[in-house]
């Protein structure tokens, strides 16, 4: 019902910067929210950052400050700085509804690599 469309990632030295970009069509009106999470082997799924429909983010301590989170309509963005290997994850874009129950939709996931 809602389909979400990523991109961007790669490989990126530690002190770097990489943008993330994802824009969400079909079932998507009405008041919701956005945004990024990452998962790794060793570590569940986080939030690393949302944002809702008027543009309030919420922000991971680990990310904050660093990380900067945008949205132009249904399209969320992600700017990335200061990288650090710790960084390095899958990063799924979430799009869930305020009504709803549930986790949301996901998108399929971009890798985000941060290594010498």
């Amino acid at each position: 019902q809602v389909q979400l469309v990523e991109s961007g990632g790669g490989l990126v030295q530690p002190g770097g910067s990489l943008r993330l970009s994802c824009t969400a069509s079909g079932s998507i009106f009405g008041a919701n929210i956005m945004g990024w999470y990452r998962q790794t082997p060793e570590k569940q799924r986080e939030l690393v950052a949302r944002v809702t429909t008027n543009g309030v983010p919420r922000y991971a301590d680990s990310v904050k400050g660093r990380y900067t989170i945008s949205r132009d309509k249904n399209t969320v963005s992600l700017q990335m700085n200061s990288l650090k290997p710790e960084d390095t994850a899958v990063y799924y874009c979430n799009w869930r509804s305020m009504f709803s129950s549930g986790d949301g939709y996901w998108g399929k996931g971009i890798v985000v690599t941060v290594s010498l």
